[in-house]
């Protein structure tokens, strides 16, 4: 019988099985950043051990760094610390560290794949749970705990139960206005936060195919919100155009593709699931509640759904009203599901001309020092400026609640981000899960808007 390509990624990984149920599975690439590294750090140094293999592990400092004068101290006395003590134990371990100020800082599951350190047929964790981003290469990618960020200080090796398999095909082509996060956010709904627990997913079919290796990151960004350990997609022709050239890209990159092309599911293989999904279905998504499963089609209304009620009382929204025309308050286009150029470029080409609604305040965050340096040359921080949204610096921002940009009690924040958790964004602060032409649209309107109105 055929592999899967998580099969074929997985086997060629296991050092060994302790039983039936358990792999110890070796790490090729081991992200770390501020906020989960610092108890790892001093575990190993309490038990006298270094790190196994520091040239596989990179830090950077995204959750905590402000996004406006980064060239002064950090304000937050818990964020200056993180980010002081992660600059600390880098220097000391001899971890490579893109810090704060440093020209390639940024998100860290933005600065990976833009480096060329996220690479076809690799296993790569990282202290977050958006590691799966970087599935959308054909690695298997996954976040951890930080006693096994510890555990991968230590040996460069991980303990896993082996996830079962689900494969999910988006045929048809998509309509306009809608976008990756559209889809995603789409077939969560379809599925619900918890519809691909146990699960190792792996995204194919037409629309997939159709899809850049940016908005294939968003996909797999969103896989960790159905309840799935993580999402991945077979690496093709524009895998290797976009890796081609990176600065950490493979020296012998012709010998590299022979491999990475081998990386696809058998015709044969067998999944322990499958979903299937049309294209031609789906409109621009927004959420209406407290979890990334509670979307709707963006002319639909709150459905009515008895185990919803405590979500919509946070939310303020009730059964049977229409998503389309409610007032906001901010939009953030941000995160690491939703910041990198192509993303800034759709939302300033939807907004290049216009002024955002005078009640709105707009925060645009580049993924990264590269993608704030890249909008700046095609000239994307001066339309947003015009448009009186603000351009700030590289981090993770408003997508949580952890640093500066925080939405204030009882506001409404459309979000790029992956998370519409009650406080995510700040205690009290709720959250409508968008893509970016979405958020633009609505930034623009002073509402929640069907982007496709100002597309035509």
């Amino acid at each position: 019988m055929g592999k899967t390509l998580f099969d074929k990624v997985w086997s060629e990984h296991v050092v060994t099985s302790p039983d039936a149920d358990m792999d110890v599975i070796y790490i090729d690439r081991h992200f770390i950043h501020e906020v989960t590294s610092p108890q790892a750090f001093s575990g190993i140094e309490k038990r006298g051990l270094k790190l196994f293999r520091t040239g596989n592990t990179v830090a950077t400092a995204d959750h905590n760094v402000p996004t406006i004068n980064q060239h002064l101290p950090i304000k937050e006395k818990l964020s200056r610390e993180q980010v002081e003590k992660l600059t600390e134990n880098c220097h000391k371990h001899g971890v490579e560290l893109f810090g704060l100020g440093h020209e390639l800082q940024g998100i860290v599951h933005v600065i990976g794949p833009e480096l060329g350190l996220t690479l076809p047929g690799m296993t790569i964790v990282c202290g977050d749970s958006h590691t799966s981003t970087h599935g959308a290469f054909g690695c298997i990618a996954f976040g951890i705990g930080t006693s096994e960020v510890e555990q991968v200080f230590a040996s460069q090796c991980i303990i896993q139960s082996r996830p079962k398999t689900m494969r999910i095909v988006i045929d048809g082509k998509a309509g306009k206005g809608v976008t990756a996060k559209d889809v995603i956010l789409y077939i969560i709904a379809k599925i619900s936060s918890s519809g691909a627990t146990g699960y190792f997913l792996e995204y194919a079919g037409e629309a997939v195919r159709n899809m850049s290796m940016e908005e294939r990151m968003t996909m797999c960004n969103m896989s960790i919100e159905m309840g799935a350990r993580g999402g991945m997609i077979a690496p093709d022709q524009k895998t290797f155009d976009y890796i081609r050239g990176k600065k950490y890209s493979p020296k012998n990159f012709n010998a590299a593709v022979d491999y990475w092309k081998t990386l696809y599911s058998d015709t044969d293989a067998k999944f322990d699931k499958e979903l299937f999904v049309d294209a031609s279905d789906i409109e621009p998504m927004v959420t209406f509640g407290t979890n990334p499963g509670m979307g709707v089609k963006i002319s639909g209304v709150v459905p009515t759904d008895k185990s919803s009620a405590k979500a919509l009382h946070y939310m303020g929204f009730t059964e049977g009203e229409k998503m389309i025309g409610k007032k906001i308050d901010y939009v953030f286009i941000g995160s690491c599901t939703n910041s990198r150029i192509e993303d800034l470029r759709a939302a300033a080409q939807l907004v290049k001309g216009k002024q955002k609604a005078k009640e709105v305040n707009v925060w645009v965050v580049p993924g990264s020092q590269a993608v704030a340096k890249q909008a700046i040359a095609e000239g994307l921080d001066k339309v947003f400026m015009d448009a009186g949204f603000e351009f700030r610096q590289a981090g993770c921002s408003a997508c949580l609640g952890m640093n500066e940009d925080k939405i204030p009690e009882g506001k409404y924040c459309v979000s790029t981000s992956n998370r519409n958790f009650e406080g995510r964004q700040g205690q009290g602060a709720r959250t409508i899960l968008a893509s970016p032409l979405t958020a633009a649209a609505s930034a623009i309107k002073g509402c929640i808007t069907d982007v496709r109105e100002l597309l035509n």
